[in-house]
């Protein structure tokens, strides 16, 4: 009978250029993937990663392309929404605009049973950008709801009319009522805007 060794030695010397072969190629395999694949596995990952973060940036990309094309589509309206409001809203000139508030201004307080003790209309020159803004000063007299109602009217009316101020001075009730000071302006497109 033969020992495990004896038998171990009896193959690796009937297969011994079988066994030197296979461990000529397992050291080849060895050192190809050392010296070859495991650098080249190295460059497949920093390549995905490099792609992943690429891919990272394209979406951020696009989703700033899509926010760009978003603010542009609501400029676009806005700039639409402003021309019409130059063209359908807004007085022409300051005769427009005193034509506009003075009709109107006096048929309002009409209907809410209201007088006008006082009016008057200046230009403010000291206001600076595209529009000009003509202030009207109102002295009415009245009931406090038919004045309330009247203040409510201003503000929801079609025509451009900002209620600035609105003072009751000390004393101001006479009669027939209560007497405010209204501060109002309008505003008309300048003549060199060129809308």
């Amino acid at each position: 009978m033969r020992t495990t060794g004896g038998l171990l030695a009896q193959i690796f010397a009937d297969y011994r250029r079988l066994i030197l072969a296979l461990v000529v190629v397992a050291i080849v395999n060895m050192a190809i993937d050392a010296l070859v694949i495991y650098p080249l596995s190295l460059k497949v990952s920093a390549s995905e990663r490099r792609a992943a973060t690429v891919n990272e940036q394209l979406r951020a990309a696009q989703k700033d392309s899509d926010a760009v094309h978003a603010t542009l589509a609501k400029t676009g309206q806005a700039e639409t929404d402003l021309a019409t409001f130059y063209k359908d809203v807004l007085p022409p000139d300051v005769s427009g605009a005193r034509r506009l508030t003075y009709a109107r201004l006096a048929a309002m307080a009409s209907e809410h049973n209201l007088t006008i003790v006082q009016r008057s209309y200046s230009l403010d020159d000291s206001y600076k950008g595209r529009l000009k803004r003509l202030q009207i000063e109102m002295s009415i007299n009245g009931e406090y709801p038919d004045l309330r109602d009247f203040v409510y009217a201003v503000e929801t009316a079609p025509e451009f009319v900002v209620i600035e101020n609105v003072g009751v001075s000390e004393g101001a009730r006479a009669q027939n009522g209560l007497t405010v000071l209204l501060r109002l302006a309008t505003y008309f497109r300048a003549v060199d805007d060129g809308r």
